[in-house]
Order: C-alpha cells, then sequence, then structure tokens
C-alpha cells in the first residue's frame, strides 16, 4: 500500500488520541520567475505529520494545559529514512516533544506513542 492511505488512517487514529496533526509536505518548486522555493516545515527532513497533543500540568505546575509539538514520520512497508528525517525526528524527541516513526505493516499506534514525556499517544 501507499503511504498516502496509510498516512490518513494515522491522522485519524491520532485526532482519537486527543492529538492535532497536520500533513507536512516538503519539497521545492520554481515560482514563475524561475528561482527555487522551499516549502514545509524543517525541509529537508521535516515529518509527514506535524501538530500538537495537548496535556493537563500537573498541580505542582498550576494546573494550566501545555501542548507538546507531535512530529510522526510515515513509511510505507519497506521505507526508510532519511538522515535528515532521523536527525528532524530526534531534535524533537530531545525539545520534549514527541517523536513517532510509524511504519506500515510493522506498527501501529498502540505499540509507539512513547516519548522521555511519558506523554501516551
Amino acid at each position: 500500500m501507499a503511504e498516502t492511505p496509510y498516512m490518513r488512517r494515522l491522522a485519524l487514529q491520532l485526532t482519537e488520541r486527543g492529538a492535532r496533526v497536520f500533513r507536512n509536505n516538503v519539497g521545492f518548486l520554481k515560482d514563475r520567475f524561475g528561482n527555487l522555493v522551499k516549502y514545509g516545515v524543517c525541509n529537508p527532513g521535516g515529518s509527514d505529520l506535524i501538530g500538537w497533543k495537548s496535556i493537563v500540568i500537573t498541580p505542582d505546575m498550576v494546573g494550566k494545559k501545555a501542548a507538546l509539538f507531535v512530529a510522526v514520520e510515515v513509511k510505507a512497508w519497506d521505507g526508510t529514512s532519511t538522515e535528515e528525517q532521523e536527525d528532524f525526528q530526534r531534535a524533537v524527541r530531545d525539545a520534549g516533544g514527541i517523536a513517532l516513526l510509524a511504519r506500515e505493516g510493522h506498527d501501529d499506534l498502540n505499540n509507539q506513542g512513547f516519548s522521555h514525556t511519558g506523554v501516551v499517544l
């Protein structure tokens, strides 16, 4: 199966688990003057789905909500990540966000979702 139908299913699953994600297309195109224009968040390397998950801060943290950045790299069953994609995922995790690699046919969100923040998707 292609990544796109799988990615759509993942986006729905993430929404059901309280996350809000958006498709992050990254790439280049030429404008009408022939200039190369980059698009997408963190190009190259930005994850396919990006967004946030709201969490309730513990009482000792004033009881307010906070949003954690969520980045999901989606791969077909035989797809591989680029070095830039792995770097982006690592940077998100290191900053306290949730970064997942979702591979069709190998994983589902029940087997993933833990980051060092302890937040489950």
